[in-house]
């Protein structure tokens, strides 16, 4: 499918067309070739990329598992790769992305100022109530009994809980990439009193909400502003895709410590665009900050392919051998499925397991931009920088309900062993496991996968007893029947 052109980041032009599936193909064909040259091959040579991409997105994680070594490599080459291949497109034609990062004068900025008092106790929404200190350790515990997040995410939040004066994360800006994402921790930082430099396209309706976030709070908001007549909402954004120059100017232009915070969202090819031009504007701030200066920040999707514990794997199959109702259901279901229904999360006793919780629908073009994430994450903090990574878990956002299919599969999916969060949950929980990340003394694994792995809440898709895909239309049709 090939993309009419438009000025700023942008898929590289071949027979006249900016094609995804070939971009998408050669990137992760140039990932596996310096640990898997026939797996890259297999990529390469790929002809429907579009319907049969998982197999390849399944090897990145495969052959990054055979060493650490393995796992810088596939990312290092990832990385490599989308910064040759993507282009910055302008009237004069393509370029090098490295021409989308000229010098020009930052846009102004506007600081607001909340008037609240901060927050010095952690406090989380949910069913209603706002949960804090043993109330919520107690919730916390809940989810790791039921298999929802991992013991370390717990360890994390609690830490948190012990120690209020990390909230407010003085002595940093935290840049929001994305500032009105609904999972990003724009909100929390600001009731916690923190300095939140937001990011996001230049429209009133995004920023409306953002603006409306800082009042009652004890944060301190700062915004780039454009030089036009209108209010402050009118006027605040900046198109991290078509203005990337201004973009990382702004950006470079923040005093202090950084935390540069990913957490945009586009669709389809568009979500590629915009997860290179993070990448792009967060390698031009660590070349030009001193060594400690740039922290990062991921919110991964469970729905995607990871590797996991032993543990996850051990929990999935106790769960799978203690279905009593679906024990009756999966051999006529799997039988009259040809085997796509009720399967086994893991092949038993493979340690670390591989979990696919890959929704077919998001396409290729989302797991590419999310994989560019996971690459960075990698390399960053192999280089020692500082590097917050988190799944996130299933979320009812305003993205996932206007899906009817897949809300439906949302309502059912406590019947699987799985919980779906409220935004604000989640949201929270995240922002907490960031302040976590940068407050408390931070180790890396030994391997890379162990990282990914580490503090993730996952809603269960990885100890639960079933392949989240071969239960996804049984959740959809119970979760349908369940809302009528």
């Amino acid at each position: 499918m090939g993309l009419k052109q438009v000025a700023g980041v942008d898929f590289p032009e071949a027979d006249g067309r900016r094609s995804t599936t070939a971009i998408g193909r050669a990137i992760v064909a140039d990932a596996l070739r310096p640990v898997d040259p026939i797996g890259a091959n297999a990529a390469a040579r790929e002809s429907n990329w579009r319907a049969a991409y998982l197999p390849h997105f399944h090897r990145l994680v495969e052959a990054s598992l055979v060493s650490p070594q393995a796992a810088l490599a596939i990312a290092d080459a990832g990385l490599t790769s989308v910064h040759e291949r993507m282009r910055w497109v302008d009237a004069n034609g393509d370029h090098p992305l490295a021409q989308g990062l000229t010098t020009v004068r930052p846009p102004a900025t506007e600081a607001v100022q909340g008037q609240g008092q901060p927050e010095w106790e952690l406090t989380v929404p949910f069913r209603g109530s706002r949960l804090s200190g043993d109330a919520l350790k107690g919730q916390l515990q809940a989810w790791v009994d039921a298999g929802v997040m991992e013991p370390s995410a717990e360890v994390a939040v609690s830490h948190v809980i012990d120690h209020p004066e990390w909230l407010s994360l003085a002595g940093r800006t935290v840049v929001v990439l994305g500032a009105a994402a609904e999972m990003g921790p724009l909100r929390a930082l600001l009731r916690w009193g923190a300095t939140v430099a937001a990011v996001d396209l230049p429209r009133a309706d995004p920023w409306s909400r953002v603006l409306s976030a800082v009042d009652g709070t004890a944060g301190r908001l700062l915004i780039p502003v454009q030089d036009r007549v209108g209010s402050l909402s009118e006027r605040a954004g900046i198109d991290l895709v078509h203005d990337l120059p201004g973009a990382t100017a702004w950006v470079g232009s923040l005093e202090g410590p950084l935390v540069i915070g990913n957490y945009v969202y586009a669709d389809g090819a568009a979500n590629v665009r915009v997860a290179t031009a993070v990448d792009a504007l967060g390698e031009a701030l660590r070349a030009t900050r001193a060594p400690g200066e740039v922290a990062l920040s991921f919110l991964a999707t469970p729905t995607d392919v990871f590797a996991v514990p032993g543990e996850a794997v051990a929990a999935s199959a106790a769960a799978y051998a203690s279905r009593r109702t679906s024990k009756v259901l999966r051999g006529p279901l799997g039988t009259l499925s040809g085997g796509r229904l009720l399967r086994r999360n893991y092949v038993p006793g493979q340690v670390p397991g591989i979990n696919d919780s890959v929704v077919l629908q998001q396409g290729p073009n989302y797991l590419l931009a999310k994989r560019i994430q996971r690459w960075r994450a990698t390399v960053a903090r192999a280089a020692g920088m500082p590097v917050s990574f988190t799944v996130a878990p299933p979320t009812r956002t305003r993205s996932v309900v206007k899906n009817r299919a897949l809300a439906a599969a949302y309502a059912g999916a406590h019947r699987f062993g799985m919980e779906v969060f409220e935004p604000g949950t989640a949201n929270t929980l995240m922002a907490a496991l960031l302040v976590h990340d940068l407050s408390a003394t931070m180790t890396s694994a030994a391997h890379p996968w162990e990282d990914e792995a580490n503090h993730a809440v996952h809603g269960g898709l990885w100890r639960a007893a079933y392949d989240p895909r071969s239960v996804l239309g049984l959740a959809a049709v119970m979760g349908a029947m369940s809302r009528h």
